[in-house]
């Protein structure tokens, strides 16, 4: 009986060391919150490991987890990260039981782990981003030694003093552990709180003007009245989210700068929130698309933007395309998190909209989608043009850097392709009706849409309705009636764009340049 008493004794105790590790692991992120609170939220060990992560990954790993997860991607590494910190705490925790130091040392070691992320990231703030890994750490390991000793009395001792000491004083130990953790926690969240106010308060105070050349009025039938297809404006609520920052940037409009420099840049110049409020703004409805999006895919919306037309900043500046002798034929957008994109001189200056936004649907930029002042090129996948909460433009050649997804092997210039996509009916939907209304979307920004196809089975290929065309800058709606037959169909549909250029067969993943192929659905008709 006795051997069965210390059985459970030491199993007692190993289960309160695994309770002592999820402890210092939770001390720890509760002190490095708080550390990041008065640092900056963006150096928190979760945030920068996460980041890191993003950043080593390879671009068929990404695609995977937009392709499967959404736009809960980033929440999904999260957990992750915080599932496998949890377990790794549990495993130094029994060690502790042994091995006090040990275990403190390894918590200490992925604090250093932490830190060496935080220094790696492209938008460090140097080695105070590594402070609220290291503080973290440190009381993390200080906890985990303090529990670890309230339970080094031997198996046979613990036994023999049932609810003596050791358990007692590791209870208290433990709840006070907790108490403090929490309370560090919710500190730190209430003073990052207080640090986004600023900014919220400065872009509740943003009054827009009016653009001195405002969007044409939408065309009348420019949205069909088909059941189930998408808004053509899409909602700023629900317009698509696709970028790596793990903590939406909440920048003071007040405080913001663009910088514009580099090669050609005769006039450099520094422009604050307030001069681009000053210069004439223009108001424009543009489709953008993102490369990660699959045929068929959800990753396109609708908005009416407001901004500055970036080709009359960079004349200002003394820039040139390409085709007039300009120096520079890439022009590099960073933003606030470090994040870097490079758009063709040349498209961002030939006369098509290319604007530094500031407004989206009627308001201020929302802060998931840049304010104060993103930047986006009609025509270009986002990857090589849409950057959110940009902070500087320099101007350089494809031959001298990569942008970040360049560096992954995502192709250099990014023209979006011409896609079509079925809205409704969805797909293995049971439609009982004698004639089913086929209808969804098309888009080849900057072309146009001049011809939707739809193709039943292997049929022939049947011309869908047109919705109007707002401008070669939007997408655009089809609709098809379809007189069902009993059975199961495969439903296709293709675009034309307004070159004439057909909606290529080919199917082709997101990576390197953009999904290609045709959009089909299997319904079943009663």
């Amino acid at each position: 009986m006795e051997g069965v008493s210390t059985f459970r004794t030491s199993l007692f105790r190993g289960a309160l060391g695994a309770v002592s590790g999820l402890l210092a692991g939770y001390t720890a992120l509760a002190v490095a919150e708080l550390v990041a609170s008065v640092v900056r939220p963006q150096a928190g060990p979760v945030t920068v490991v996460g980041g890191a992560a993003i950043d080593r990954t390879p671009a068929g790993v990404k695609d995977f987890a937009i392709r499967t997860f959404g736009e809960n991607d980033k929440l999904v590494l999260q957990l992750g990260i915080l599932a496998a910190l949890g377990f790794l705490g549990v495993l130094l925790g029994i060690i502790s039981l042994r091995h006090r130091r040990t275990g403190a040392a390894g918590v200490l070691l992925f604090g250093l782990i932490g830190a060496a992320a935080a220094l790696s990231r492209p938008d460090t703030g140097g080695i105070a981003d590594a402070l609220p890994s290291m503080a973290g750490a440190a009381a993390g390991a200080a906890i985990l030694y303090l529990l670890a000793g309230k339970l080094s009395a031997t198996p046979t001792q613990a036994a023999a003093t049932d609810g003596g000491w050791s358990r007692r004083g590791f209870l208290v130990a433990a709840s006070v552990t907790a108490v403090g953790a929490t309370a560090a926690g919710a500190l730190g969240r209430t003073l990052t709180g207080r640090r986004a106010q600023g900014a919220v308060a400065s872009r509740s105070a943003v009054k827009l003007p009016a653009p001195s050349s405002p969007a044409q009025p939408l065309p009348r039938g420019v949205q069909l009245k088909a059941e189930g297809i998408s808004s053509f404006t899409t909602p700023n609520s629900e317009f698509y989210r696709v970028d790596t920052a793990l903590v939406v940037p909440r920048i003071d409009s007040d405080t913001w700068r663009l910088r514009v420099h580099g090669k050609g840049v005769t006039r450099p110049r520094t422009y604050t929130f307030r001069d681009l409020l000053d210069r004439p703004l223009i108001e424009r409805d543009i489709t953008l698309t993102c490369v990660s999006n699959e045929v068929g895919g959800p990753y396109i919306g609708h908005a009416r933007w407001l901004g500055v037309r970036l080709d009359d900043l960079l004349r200002e500046c003394g820039v040139k395309p390409p085709s007039k002798g300009g120096k520079a034929d890439q022009l590099i957008a960073r933003s606030v998190d470090g994040m870097t994109l490079g758009s063709p001189v040349e498209d961002v200056m030939d006369g098509r909209d290319a604007i530094l936004a500031v407004a989206m649907n009627g308001e201020p930029l929302p802060f998931e989608h840049g304010f104060p002042v993103r930047m986006l090129v009609p025509g270009l996948y986002g990857y090589v043009s849409a950057c959110k909460w940009i902070e500087d433009i320099e101007l350089t050649t494809f031959d001298s850097y990569d942008a970040y997804w360049v560096k992954r092997k995502w192709a250099r210039k990014g023209p979006i392709k011409t896609q079509a996509r079925i809205d409704t009916p969805k797909p293995f939907a049971r439609p009982t009706a004698a004639t089913v209304t086929i209808a969804g979307v098309a888009w080849a920004q900057h072309r146009g849409i001049r011809r939707v196809e739809v193709r039943i089975d292997d049929g022939p290929w049947q011309d869908a309705d047109l919705a109007a065309q707002a401008t070669v800058d939007t997408w655009r709606q089809w609709s098809y009636p379809w007189k069902t037959t009993p059975g199961g169909h495969t439903l296709t549909v293709r675009a034309t764009d307004g070159t004439g250029q057909v909606q290529t067969e080919e199917r082709t993943r997101t990576i390197p340049d953009g999904a290609s192929g045709w959009h089909s659905v299997f319904v079943t008709a009663g």
